[in-house]
Parts: structure tokens; sequence; C-alpha cells
């Protein structure tokens, strides 16, 4: 049956295509941001507010005023997708699934910008990816993508670091039935225990990082303040910038170990039962 798998890899761009990856996600963050402008004031002039078609048909006039031709210079399918996530989540919004739509900030740790496949324009040569303005560009294959690639989001994290997440159209093929069920107790001593009287371990993976990044976090903390006793804007200050990249670092890499431990013990379970019970409780209270 054909179904939609994801592929994660980390990206390797020269230092134009950085520049023009910069770009294209600040591109995209002003165009869902002057379109959600423009969504809210018709909401409260009207009573009524926009449509995906029409906060598309007003990019085509902005990429020809003088104050805004810099959206030429980017992926157009890139900021056609930015308007139909803005769309999708104001859906969301009136179904109440999630809250009213926020103006996307620059400081926000992860930025990143989603592009669609249209004439065999996103593709794998060798250890390259060819990516729409971009060209080729060097990720790091870990394993084949078979199906057809739908899209691409180019993701850079708060580490500097790039990554590109494919979506695919593919077979997939039903595990092999095991005749096997399983309940799950979520702990706090132990991260789980199972019906089976296995005991998951909990690896505490952020407290056995805490005093590196206690020490790390002061050392961003005091450069922040010496940064304004001099008035430098913190985008500006180098050492403030290079500390914030530490910090990150080491974040991500407890979030790479919480990840990895899930997606084993989570792919473990899956592989070895057919029923899988787990109680809906509140975690967070268990821990108070």
């Amino acid at each position: 049956m054909l179904r939609h798998k994801a592929y994660k890899f980390r990206l390797y761009p020269n230092v134009e295509q950085e520049i023009l990856i910069a770009k294209t996600i600040g591109s995209s963050r002003f165009v869902y941001n002057h379109m959600l402008n423009a969504w809210n004031s018709s909401y409260k002039e009207t009573g009524k507010g926009l449509s995906y078609g029409k906060c598309s048909a007003m990019l085509p006039a902005m990429k020809k005023s003088d104050d805004t031709s810099w959206l030429r210079e980017v992926d157009s399918v890139a900021l056609q997708s930015s308007i139909k996530n803005l769309a999708e989540s104001f859906d969301r919004f009136f179904k109440k699934q999630n809250q009213s739509p926020n103006f996307k900030s620059k400081k926000n740790p992860i930025q990143s910008y989603t592009t669609k496949n249209t004439n065999n324009n996103l593709a794998i040569v060798d250890h390259k990816l060819k990516l729409p303005k971009l060209g080729l560009v060097k990720f790091s294959k870990s394993r084949e993508v078979s199906g057809r690639i739908l899209s691409a989001t180019i993701r850079k994290n708060a580490s500097g670091k790039f990554f590109v997440s494919l979506l695919c159209e593919e077979e997939i093929t039903e595990l092999p039935t095991t005749n096997k069920a399983v309940g799950i107790d979520l702990g706090i001593t132990d991260f789980a225990i199972l019906s089976n009287s296995q005991k998951i371990d909990n690896h505490k993976f952020t407290s056995k990082m805490a005093t590196k990044l206690k020490r790390e976090q002061r050392k961003l903390s005091r450069r922040a303040l010496l940064a304004k006793k001099k008035g430098i804007n913190l985008f500006e200050a180098k050492n403030y910038q290079k500390q914030k990249r530490k910090v990150a670092k080491l974040h991500e890499k407890v979030m790479n170990q919480r990840t990895d431990f899930l997606n084993k013990l989570s792919t473990d379970i899956i592989k070895n039962h057919d029923i899988i019970c787990m109680e809906d409780l509140n975690t967070k209270g268990m821990l108070r």
C-alpha cells in the first residue's frame, strides 16, 4: 500500500548555498508574517479573513514592487508553501485543533522552509541532493530513499547545522504478525515497565549533562550582560553568538540521545507485538 514516509539527512551547503538558504528562510518568514497581518486586518475591518487563493494572488504584486523585489531571488514554491502553511493553520484553528497563528520570529532556534517537487527539481544525484535554486548540495546519505520525492523541508538548527527532511510516497509492506500483546506502564524511577515484567531503564540524559550545561549557560548569561553593558546588539555580539551555538550543540546532543533511545525502543516493541496497550497518564503531574 502507498504511504508517505519521511527521511532526514544532514546537509553540507557551501558558503553561497548557506547565504541563499538564509535568504529563502527570511523571505518565507516575511511572506508568512505579511499575509498573517493582512488576514488579521481583513478580519477586523470586514469580520471575514482571507483565503489561500486571495493571499496567493497578492504574491506576484509583491515581487514586482520595488520595496519587496528581493523576493524574486528565492524559490517561488517556498514562498507559496509558507502561504499554504498559514491557510492550513487557520483551518486547524477554526476546527479548534490549535491556537490562532502567531507571527514567526527570527529568534526561533529552528528556522526552516519547505519546497515541493515540480518538474523533477528535487532529486538525489549520487551523494548530492538537487534542490531548487540551490543546485546540487552535499548531504550525508545514510540510507537509500525509495519512492517518489514529494517535498523537502530545509532546516537550520540553533547549533548552525543544516538538515533536510524528504517526504516520499512509497510502497509500505506490513510487518509479519507475532500473535503477541503487551501492556506498558510508564514510571518515574524506571522509564517503563512492560506486562512481561521487563523494566526499561530511565537513562536521564539531561541530568547526566546538567553540570556541563549549567557551566556553559552561565557563560552565555555573562556574555549577554557584557554585550548589553557595551551597548552591542546580541545578534552582532560575536562572543555571545559563539557561546550560544555551543550551548545549542549540548542541548542538541541530549535531544539526539533521547530521540535515538525512544526510536529504538518503540521499533523493538512494535516489531515484536501486534497489540500495545498503555494508560493515558498525566506524566507531568506524576513527576510533581
